[in-house]
Order: structure tokens, then C-alpha cells, then sequence
């Protein structure tokens, strides 16, 4: 398969024109490190923004960044921090889960969407989005959004572009928030809690009013892998508390005297609270060198732990939570069991499940997205045809 790296919006907009003329399909890329997901489906070619780099503009007064869509997140995030900010939705970085290799760029986190453990709290990566310019099926260069929220039908724009997999264009620019970095933080972990428990403590302790930015349970199964095995023995329910100092520990205090009615409270510090949330976030547990299928599953923090419950009777499932519960990453010993997943999950009010990580056979037969309702479907396709009407943008990421 041959490579295009263009180094400009206008030879991007070549290539995509020369494409569509010839409906000749185009795998659309940024660093390529989530290689492999999405549905099976061959393409003639793939076009990377990689080689469109570099901090367009960025004054930390502004609290906004503009960067080309090749330019690497280790980049963005070392400009961040000189600069005091953040990216708060905490994009995951995809190679060790994958095993893919490469470099993460802006535009790629956009595209997919990619939000962390501060999600629940703080929105998704496309909440950051102010503004995009991207080349669209037709060879076309669009702008849409800008440097501030003015323009309605704009942001509608800006919006639709976040998480759609490079299938409506091939972004070459964006525009997006970067608010104050914490001072500091510290990590709450509650031990001995079963799932349903765990899930009851995180519900209690977010109804508190102490600006929690992260909870997360850790089964047996799998808390020894974070910290190198240094997390407390037993099950851990942890939670996190970011900002200035004096702030963080008084919230603390409040936080362990809430939870010692629960269960035996222990803390951590700066560093390994920062450490700890990176590897929830990079799904640790599951880094162990197979292809094991790995999911994704997105559903009512109340809902996780009944879901994992139903599962484990007609598969082998292993399983830890975000998000309050949330988010549920699952790995299962073998077979996907997309089928099953997703039965469960309309029968527990509803949620969504993407096949991360599999072998070539899954994808073959497991469909990667949460299939679409009929008319969510049919108005999905409709935006597709006005945006990509020869149908060449990665036709294995559609849902």
C-alpha cells in the first residue's frame, strides 16, 4: 500500500481530489498508533497528516492553542507545561494497548475523540474543540469554528468532525482550550470493596461537594498491576482530587473521614497519584502482550458492575471501571462476544461498546462500533455522502 505525507493543505487536497476521482479508497491517518482498529476493509492508500506539524499559535493568557494536525501530543503537552496548562480531557496513548509504534498526534486524538479518566467531569476531547480546518472528500479545504465560541453552525461543524475517525476529511488543523494545570494532587483509595460496593462508594463520594476528578475501581484482578504492584492489597476504589495545595489536603481529609466508614483508606501523593491515573488511563492491566480482545464500553456509572456480573456467566471476562463506573474496560480470554456484550447492554438500559483491540479473524466477524440505530444510521449516512461523496475515507471506521 503505498504512503502519501503531504506537507500542505493544498497537496492533502490533490491527492484527496485525485482519489475521489478515481473512487479509489484512502485509509486517513495521523500517527497511525491505533493501527488495526476498526472493521477490515482494504484501501488503495493511506494519507497521513504527520507532516503537518508545528504550534500555529498559543499564548497561555489565552487559554487556547492552534496546532497542525501532524504536530505529536509529546509536543503539545511539552508546550502545555512551560506554559502552566492542560489538556484536561487526558488523551489516552493507544501503542502499548495496540502494540503499534509511531508518535500520537493532535489531530489524531481529535478525530478519535480520545478522553480520559477526567472525562466525566470535564467533557470529552471534543468539548475542548474550538475550531478545525480540514480537506474534505471533494478536495475542498474547509474552516470551520475559530479561536472563540461565536458561530453557531461553526461549532455544529467543529463537533461533527471530533470522533468522526477521519471518515468525513482529513483534519490539518485545530483549534482547542487548554485550561490551568492542577498545582497538585492526591488519590484517595478505599481497599476491600467488592463492584457493586465500589460503585456505591463513588456515587456517594461525588455527591460530595469536593470537586473529585477521577474515580476508578481497580478489582482483585487486576490492582496489582498499577504502581508495580505497590497499590494496597485487595480491591481498590480510587479517587482523585486535583488543584492548589491547601485546597487538595483539606479535600482529602474530608474525602477519607466520608470514606472510612467504607472501607480502610490510605493515600497517595503527587507523583504516584500522577502515575497511577496515566496507567488507568493507557489500560495497564491489559498490556500483556496478546491479542486478547479488548472493549471499550461506555454506560451508566450504575450499570458497569451489573454488566461485567452478566457477562461472567456466558463468557471469560476480566474487567476494571472508570468514569465512576462508567466506563468499563474488558478483556476477554477469547472470543469477542460482541454479540453477547451488546445483547446485555440493551437489556441494561442501553450504552455503547467498541472493539478496540483483536486479531484480524475477530475483526472479521465482530463488528467494531456500536451498531446505529435505523435512523441514526440513515441520518449518518446522509452526512457522510455530503462530506465524502465517492465514499473513500476510511470505510472500515464507520459505525
Amino acid at each position: 500500500m503505498s504512503e502519501f505525507h503531504p506537507k500542505t493543505e493544498a497537496e492533502a487536497a490533490s491527492i484527496i481530489s485525485d482519489h475521489a476521482a478515481r473512487g479509489a479508497a484512502l485509509a486517513v491517518v495521523g500517527g497511525n498508533t491505533r493501527s488495526g482498529f476498526g472493521n477490515a476493509v482494504a484501501a488503495e492508500a493511506t494519507l497521513s497528516s504527520r507532516s503537518l506539524t508545528g504550534i500555529v499559535a498559543y499564548n497561555p493568557g489565552e487559554m487556547v492553542m492552534t496546532a497542525r494536525a501532524g504536530t505529536p501530543v509529546a509536543e503539545i503537552e511539552a508546550a502545555l507545561t512551560e506554559g502552566g496548562q492542560m489538556m484536561t480531557f487526558e488523551p489516552m496513548d493507544h501503542r502499548p494497548l495496540m502494540a503499534t509504534e509511531g508518535e500520537p498526534t493532535i489531530g489524531g486524538v481529535f478525530a478519535a475523540n480520545i478522553s480520559g479518566p477526567r472525562r466525566f467531569v470535564s467533557g470529552a476531547a471534543r468539548d475542548s474543540l474550538l475550531g478545525v480546518r480540514f480537506v474534505n472528500g471533494r478536495g475542498e479545504i474547509v474552516k470551520a469554528g475559530g479561536r472563540v465560541m461565536k458561530n453557531v453552525t461553526g461549532l455544529d461543524l467543529v463537533k461533527l468532525m471530533a470522533g468522526s475517525h477521519g471518515t468525513l476529511g482529513l483534519l490539518t488543523e485545530v483549534t482547542f482550550r487548554v485550561p490551568p494545570r492542577a498545582k497538585t494532587e492526591e488519590t484517595i483509595i478505599v481497599s476491600g470493596l467488592n463492584d457493586a460496593e465500589a460503585a456505591n462508594a463513588m456515587a456517594a463520594a461525588m455527591a460530595l461537594p469536593l470537586d473529585i476528578s477521577g474515580a476508578a475501581h481497580l478489582p482483585l484482578t487486576v490492582g496489582w498491576c498499577f504502581l508495580d504492584g505497590k497499590l494496597p492489597e485487595g480491591e481498590a476504589t480510587v479517587l482523585r482530587i486535583e488543584g492548589l495545595p491547601g485546597s487538595v489536603s483539606v479535600r482529602a481529609e474530608k474525602l477519607i473521614a466520608a470514606m472510612s466508614r467504607l472501607g480502610r483508606v490510605t493515600r497517595l501523593a503527587e507523583e504516584e497519584s500522577h502515575r497511577l491515573w496515566r496507567q488507568i488511563r493507557d489500560v495497564k492491566p491489559y498490556v500483556d502482550g496478546t491479542m486478547r480482545p479488548v472493549w471499550r464500553v461506555s454506560v451508566a456509572p450504575g450499570i458497569g458492575h451489573q454488566l461485567v456480573a452478566a457477562l461472567r456467566l456466558e463468557a471469560g471476562v476480566d474487567a476494571y471501571y472508570d468514569w465512576q463506573g462508567g466506563l468499563v474496560w474488558m478483556r476477554m480470554e477469547a472470543e469477542p462476544e460482541g454479540d453477547v456484550l451488546r445483547r446485555y447492554i440493551h437489556a441494561l438500559g442501553g450504552g455503547h461498546a467498541t472493539l478496540l483491540r483483536a486479531t484480524p479473524a475477530h475483526r472479521a466477524t465482530t463488528p467494531a462500533f456500536q451498531p446505529e440505530p435505523e435512523a441514526v444510521a440513515l441520518l449518518s449516512a446522509r452526512v457522510k455522502e455530503k462530506f465524502d461523496p465517492a465514499g473513500i475515507f476510511n470505510p472500515g471506521k464507520m459505525g
